[in-house]
């Protein structure tokens, strides 16, 4: 399981930009739901596909800087190192914060909650909050 644990976010930022490469944000949305839902249906059976909801939280997490890039045009292939590498940071960090135990919706929320937090800090960031 550590090893899971540990190729996870290379996995999910791997497939992230690729999917952003691919179709931009709708595309990353689309896929990032029909894994969560995939996840939830298959929470019985999580010994078959256990980092389904990992990957989710973490395609979560990365809906600010998609859809941020996608809004203002930028060519799809970029896919800048700090706000990727923030939103992943501050969702293991809520993650580890929030270690009640392992279940899906702790994942979905990290995810969302990342993705505010690293929408408020590239707010700060750009000058859009002054």
């Amino acid at each position: 399981m550590t090893e899971t644990r540990i190729a996870t976010p290379l996995i999910a930022i791997l497939l992230a930009w690729g999917l952003h490469w691919l179709g931009g944000f709708p595309l990353l949305a689309i896929a990032t739901i029909a894994l969560a839902v995939f996840g939830w249906a298959n929470r019985p059976a999580r010994n078959n596909l256990p980092i389904a909801d990992l990957i989710a939280g973490q395609w979560l997490a990365l809906w600010a800087l998609s859809g941020g890039l996608w809004f203002a045009a930028v060519a799809s292939h970029i896919f800048p190192y700090p706000g990727w590498i923030g939103a992943l940071v501050m969702y293991h960090v809520l993650l580890w914060l929030w270690n009640e135990r392992d279940d899906y919706w702790r994942h979905i929320f990290a995810g969302a909650a990342a993705a505010i937090i690293t929408l408020f800090f590239a707010a700060l960031s750009h000058g859009w909050l002054k």
